[in-house]
């Protein structure tokens, strides 16, 4: 099936409606392993691969980087920049933490040597800076874009009120407004339904969700007597496994057997179909969990399909 880019919120930025999460780069997949999988997704016709100057610290020997050092050695033995559009963020480096602009703008110098690239198509602030002034952090990010380093700007796992806010700030101030908030969203996280997406829809942003597959749960690893036990999210991901998420995996079941794809491919086909919604990010350790992401991508479920996993993933009553 043929794919059609769209365009992401108020931005010429034309992406796949799959971004490829780079988290696992330098974590779960080692450099080789991760070129390969680079090598495959822009080969599908994948163009924006998500990461942060943080990734992955919390491994041992790492100090952050990791992923961006990965993804920089990529874009300069292949000599693709201009075909792909790199994600990144900055907050949670341990040497780079909060949103202080001084710690903005080495942040993104750093991340620009790592990248290899003299600018960032999408810059996010990752985590909110309570301590920090949020105008001050704002005029630093949208000097970013006005100096050319930086193109487009986004949020991340910033609070309904908080992101409010920042739009307020960018309005009154005529400082660059972000494009784009991302956010965990799922079958079985659905929270910012009642906040977040309805003042995106309100200011004409869109959304990029990660964790789209739910740690694994809704590619189908976490079931009764079956554990995917070499991923180190399994324990966040079996807690998933209640009478709520059995009746998702049963209707993800009867739906993935009528397309003939698997699991993962409807969790994120329904995701595709929900409004406001540009792309879901997804992480792969290897080249062979691609094709299930990319079938989710190409998949366009009926409005009774949508309806059906939209009930069966209801949360259950207080």
């Amino acid at each position: 099936m043929i794919v059609s880019p769209r365009t992401l919120g108020n931005s010429t930025l034309e992406i796949y409606p799959l971004v490829l999460g780079g988290n696992v780069f330098g974590w779960t997949a080692d450099e080789s392993t991760s070129h390969q999988v680079l090598d495959s997704f822009v080969a599908r016709g994948g163009n924006m691969i998500d990461t942060a100057d943080s990734y992955s610290f919390w491994h041992d020997g790492n100090r952050g980087g990791e992923s961006e050092t990965i993804i920089g050695r990529w874009l300069q033995e292949r000599g693709n920049r201009d075909d792909v559009l790199i994600a990144t963020k900055v907050s949670q480096h341990p040497e780079f933490t909060g949103l202080k602009p001084a710690t903005i703008t080495a942040g993104v110098e750093q991340s620009l040597r790592r990248l290899n690239t003299d600018r960032i198509d999408l810059y996010y602030a990752h985590f909110d800076d309570a301590e920090t002034p949020l105008e001050e952090s704002i005029e630093a990010f949208s000097e970013l874009v006005d100096s050319g380093k930086v193109r487009y700007l986004g949020i991340s796992n910033f609070s309904a009120a908080r992101i409010a806010e920042w739009l307020r700030i960018c309005e009154e101030g005529g400082y660059r407004s972000p494009v784009v908030v991302q956010k965990e969203y799922s079958l079985v996280e659905r929270g910012i339904e009642a906040d977040v997406l309805p003042l995106l829809a309100e200011h004409g942003v869109e959304l990029l969700t990660y964790y789209s597959l739910a740690r694994g749960f809704l590619a189908g690893k976490y079931r009764d007597g079956r554990t995917d036990t070499t991923s180190p999210r399994a324990g966040i991901a079996a807690t998933y496994l209640d009478d709520r998420g059995r009746r998702i995996l049963s209707t993800l079941d009867e739906l993935a057997a009528a397309h003939g794809v698997d699991v993962g491919a409807v969790s994120l086909a329904w995701l595709l179909a929900q409004p406001g919604i540009a792309a879901p990010i997804a992480s792969a350790r290897n080249r062979e969990q691609l094709s299930t992401l990319f079938a989710g991508a190409g998949l366009s479920l009926s409005s009774d399909e949508v309806a059906a996993l939209t009930e069966a993933s209801e949360a259950e009553p207080a």
